[in-house]
């Protein structure tokens, strides 16, 4: 009891102090938010903790290419570069897995600048695999993304394939395995995504729970499909059939996730029982500000509505972040909530979320 109450303090303690800040600050002013982002970018390059081809940094150097994008820094377009070949090009080892393919996303971007087909070669040559062989996620799990992360791990890179070789077989192929994840993961009634089968419940409501009673929903798990959602439709052609389901299968998670925003800007660990978790955290609500602030840059959700929670989300972002640019307060890796987390955790996609929330946070109109 005494811990939490600690916590607790800590919490409040932090967010006062933010809050200061912020009246003092601009955050939104382009010059802060691109300073603040080369800023984040720098301090966990120079903190690696993860093969560089590895899932954690597929998300981070995602977030990294929209740093690029938006503050149009040579030095961090020579570090994307310089990441691309120290790893020839590669991504990780197994061709079936989503995980494996999430750095892609990053090559792809910068092959399109650099046109260099090396860039790409392996990753065409892992997802064209994936069509011939059954891999060994099919094989334990019936279905090759069962798990939710693997919405922003895996179907970008397929989108971007698709747009960049003029080759729609990539998005056919990135329906017929999203809507597979979709039917087994997505809870109709929440509007949210369970992680993976292990949090899914029978007829009879029997499933793991929270304290409070309620269905276990991640935050970061939704955050990943809800970052994923957006990478997705920024590269589909508004005309593409199916397009309408990603749509409303975005709308549809936005409406519930803005009413499981807490009243700091941030969203707990854990959706449906915040209370049991003191304290935001800090990647599932960099997701959730990215694609929030991506749906009103793009007309997709109404500005009225979304505007004030992406603000308040993007002020307490940035009172998560030390002088030197770390983030904290991010979840450790893991599948569910959890709360062995703090000011000094920090993960790299924790920094690739806040840099992707960035990169459309700037784009808002006053």
């Amino acid at each position: 009891m005494k811990k939490r109450t600690l916590l607790l303090f800590i919490v409040v303690f932090a967010f006062n102090q933010s809050s200061i800040y912020a009246q003092n600050t601009d955050m939104f002013s382009p010059k802060y938010i691109k300073e603040t982002m080369v800023k984040v970018t720098d301090w966990q390059m120079k903190n690696q903790i993860h093969k560089e081809t590895d899932w954690t940094n597929g998300a981070f150097f995602a977030g990294v290419f929209a740093a690029y994008e938006t503050t149009k820094s040579p030095r961090i377009l020579d570090s994307l570069m310089a990441m691309g070949e120290r790893n020839l090009w590669l991504p990780h080892p197994r061709f079936d897995h989503a995980d494996d393919i999430a750095i892609s996303q990053t090559y792809i971007d910068l092959y399109r600048i650099k046109k260099d087909r090396r860039m790409i070669q392996a990753t065409l040559d892992s997802v064209l695999k994936m069509r011939k062989i059954k891999g060994n996620e099919v094989k334990k799990h019936g279905i090759a993304w069962w798990w939710c992360d693997a919405l922003f791990m895996a179907p970008p890179t397929l989108a971007k394939l698709a747009v960049t070789l003029k080759d729609p077989s990539f998005f056919v192929q990135n329906d017929s395995l999203y809507k597979q994840c979709y039917d087994l993961l997505y809870n109709k009634e929440e509007h949210l995504f369970a992680r993976d089968a292990n949090y899914l419940w029978n007829a009879q409501g029997e499933g793991k729970k929270e304290a409070n009673g309620k269905k276990l929903f991640w935050s970061r798990g939704n955050g990943w499909v809800m970052g994923g959602l957006v990478k997705l439709l920024k590269e589909m052609p508004k005309n593409y059939p199916t397009r309408s389901f990603y749509v409303t299968l975005y709308k549809e998670m936005a409406t519930r996730l803005l009413s499981l925003q807490q009243a700091d800007g941030l969203w707990r660990a854990s959706l449906l029982d915040p209370a049991s978790y003191p304290g935001g955290e800090g990647s599932g609500s960099g997701f959730d500000c990215y694609a929030m602030a991506w749906g009103i840059n793009n007309g997709i959700l109404n500005k009225a509505t979304y505007l004030p929670a992406v603000q308040k989300t993007w002020k307490a972002l940035n009172s998560l972040i030390t002088p030197a640019g770390k983030v904290g307060w991010v979840q450790p890796i893991g599948a569910d909530p959890r709360r062995n987390f703090n000011s000094e955790s920090f993960e790299v996609y924790g920094a690739g979320a806040f840099l992707l929330a960035g990169s459309e946070v700037i784009k808002l109109k006053k």
